[in-house]
């Protein structure tokens, strides 16, 4: 048998290396040294001749082992655990003989983008302390089956060997081992739920700071240990993770749990209210982004042809046979905003644990036709036209909510909570009878008298209260939005600010803070920009130039957290060119009349009459960012 083996690409993608892995797992080499692979299609094949070791249960990682010995493990993306092996399909099974290029597995790579932390695929060598990388790929990208990423070569024996730790005093393997790590951890009564993925086990914990890190660095076992998101996870490895939480499990008074069990007890405990609320507008507001987006920038082309731009007349009025097309491009684009509520209840009931298709009823039921319009509400108070109901005497008004966030949202979750409460009080055969036409009435009639009017009225005073502070102290207002916006991304909060800029389009036809956000990610873009120009290291020119012509194109993550985040200065120099942009583009009334694509192509979705100073405005957190970035680049990257 040689002790020389190349292992090949097991996708196809871009070569990333594993220091710039999202995970401390794998970039702090925990498990072993390795490479990984930004995916671009969802097929996995073998990496060399050898057999199948591991197949995890939730099928998002494989473990083979070569003809030289070698083990390498594949874990198809981050956090993929929790997918439960949605998404992936294995063609394999452990104890099978491959051939290079034999496929292993296909996964549906576009859901593992939007329900996975990450794509990102790290080829780890598991037994390292056996076989050394003598060789690394330096291209770009791979194929899957062609690539040679990694040369591994056979270390020579050492004169004594440590023996892997089998029984103790227990029949069952690695029982001391696991009371061992328990007892690190602060004992049974500190650990609420535990579980565990194919290399580390995954704790949540009453209390943390009861941990004994020290005990476990000194542990053979274990590899590493780190907390995130709200879990404690200890280190362990491929194929001895599962016999160490077996005897866990048997040894202690610590029962099974899933890893969704222990991922929502984890972010319960170690999150306080204010990160619970983010998280839950996130999830809601995240999945129906791209209707919203794509609406935005039809909207803006829409805008382009309907106003005066390139001269005294607007397009259609120039070529009127392109009026038609404008209109259907109109109610195309529209459609998004009428039916906002439809969007957001079909999100949010689905993330209250309720039926969304009932989520979709909701909203829809408030945009309900025969509804007065929301837009035309102000203009009817002001001459008492409102319809109203007469309920034995009690009068509501027969308004919709049209453009509203806050009354969707709330109904949504009551929604949610009676149709649960429903399922688990009637029997099975009556569920189609009661549950829902119940919840539906009760939520609806709710929504008309009570969750409607009141939340109507708090999403105004928001909407007074931005509005106000931004015609009040415009260049305050844009100076300090423009400062604290790209540090909200870091903590997850700026999805706040979507429903806001959702509520103001829908109150007042426009948003004063989208623009903002447009250009601070210009700005993320630009800061790149500079450190591409300054780096000699091609691999930083490169990652820099990918992830800036993202950040241009309004996805920011790349540039903030692989690039700009990672040198600080970057970091700093966008957040200064946004606020001074932002201060000026308040000070001139710049409004989007919708939320779009944030990046170069965001004059769309701005009003045609505030382009001027929202091209002023691009232009400053182009050259600001990039000429500080540039400068101290120059003096640092040398």
């Amino acid at each position: 048998m040689s002790n020389i083996e190349w292992i090949y690409a097991p996708l196809s993608g871009k070569i990333t290396k594993l220091e710039e892995v999202p995970d401390p797992t794998f970039s702090q080499k925990l498990m072993g040294d390795g490479i990984a692979i930004e995916p671009t299609e969802g097929k996995v094949v073998a990496p060399f001749d050898g057999e199948v070791v591991l197949v995890a249960g939730t099928k998002h990682a494989i473990g083979l082992k070569g003809q030289s010995g070698v083990e390498i493990l594949i874990h198809i993306g981050l956090e993929t655990v929790a997918l439960d092996g949605e998404g992936f399909d294995v063609q394999i099974s452990q104890g099978d003989k491959v051939k290079t290029g034999d496929t292993l597995l296909t996964f549906d790579l576009d859901f593992i983008k939007e329900k996975a932390s990450s794509h990102v695929t790290p080829i780890i060598i598991t037994n390292g302390s056996d076989f050394e990388p003598q060789e690394v790929s330096e291209d770009d990208t791979a194929t899957a089956g062609e690539t040679k990423l990694i040369k591994v070569d056979k270390k020579e024996k050492q004169s004594t060997e440590k023996s892997e730790p089998v029984k103790s005093a227990s029949s069952v393997q690695y029982s001391q081992e696991a009371r061992d790590i328990v007892a690190a951890v602060g004992g049974e009564e500190n650990v609420d739920m535990a579980t565990h993925c194919v290399t580390r086990l995954r704790f949540a914990l009453n209390d943390e700071d009861k941990v004994d890190t020290e005990a476990l660095d000194k542990m053979d076992l274990v590899k590493g240990s780190f907390s995130t998101n709200g879990q404690f996870q200890v280190i362990i490895g491929q194929g001895t993770v599962d016999k160490v939480y077996k005897a866990m499990v048997q040894e202690t008074g610590i029962t099974e749990a899933s890893k969704d069990e222990v991922k929502a007890a984890g972010a319960q405990k170690h999150q306080n209210p204010l990160q619970r609320g983010i998280k839950i507008l996130a999830d809601i507001f995240i999945p129906i982004l791209p209707a919203i987006v794509t609406a935005g920038l039809l909207m803006g082309i829409n805008n382009v042809l309907v106003n005066p731009i390139f001269g005294e007349q607007s397009v259609i009025e120039m070529y009127p046979q392109w009026a038609g097309i404008a209109d259907m491009i109109h109610i195309i684009a529209n459609t998004a905003f009428t039916f906002l509520p439809a969007l957001i209840g079909w999100s949010a009931v689905k993330r209250f644990g309720g039926s969304e298709l009932l989520g979709i009823v909701l909203g829809l039921i408030l945009v309900h036709p025969d509804l007065m319009n929301a837009w035309g509400y102000g203009a009817a108070l002001t001459e008492g036209e409102i319809p109203a109901w007469n309920l034995f005497g009690l009068e509501v008004e027969k308004v919709g909510y049209q453009g509203q966030v806050l009354p969707v949202l709330v109904a949504s979750w009551v929604l949610a909570k009676i149709e649960v409460w429903l399922r688990k009080r009637v029997m099975d055969s009556l569920h189609l009878l009661i549950v829902a036409p119940v919840a539906l009435l009760v939520t609806g009639i709710l929504a008309f008298i009570v969750i409607g009017p009141i939340t109507f009225t708090i999403g105004n005073w928001i909407t007074s209260g931005v509005v106000t502070v931004f015609e009040v102290a415009p260049i305050i207002g844009g100076l300090i939005y423009g400062l604290l916006y790209a540090p909200l991304v870091i903590t997850g909060m700026h999805h706040t600010f979507l429903a806001v800029d959702l509520q103001l389009i829908g109150s007042t036809g426009g948003t004063v803070l989208w623009p903002i956000l447009a250009l601070s990610n210009i700005a993320q873009g630009a800061a790149v920009f500079g450190i591409m120009l300054a780096a000699r290291d091609e691999k930083v020119k490169g990652l820099a130039g990918t992830s800036g012509v993202s950040a241009w194109l309004g996805i920011t993550e790349p540039a903030m957290f692989g690039v700009n985040l990672r040198y600080r200065y970057p970091f700093y120099a966008a957040i200064i060119g946004t606020a001074i942009a932002g201060a000026f583009i308040t000070f001139s009334g710049v409004r989007a009349s919708s939320v779009g694509i944030g990046g170069i192509p965001a004059p769309l979705s701005i009003f045609p009459e505030s382009w001027i100073p929202f091209l002023i405005g691009m232009a400053i957190v182009i050259v600001v960012p990039f000429v500080i970035t540039f400068i101290i680049a120059k003096r640092k990257l040398r």
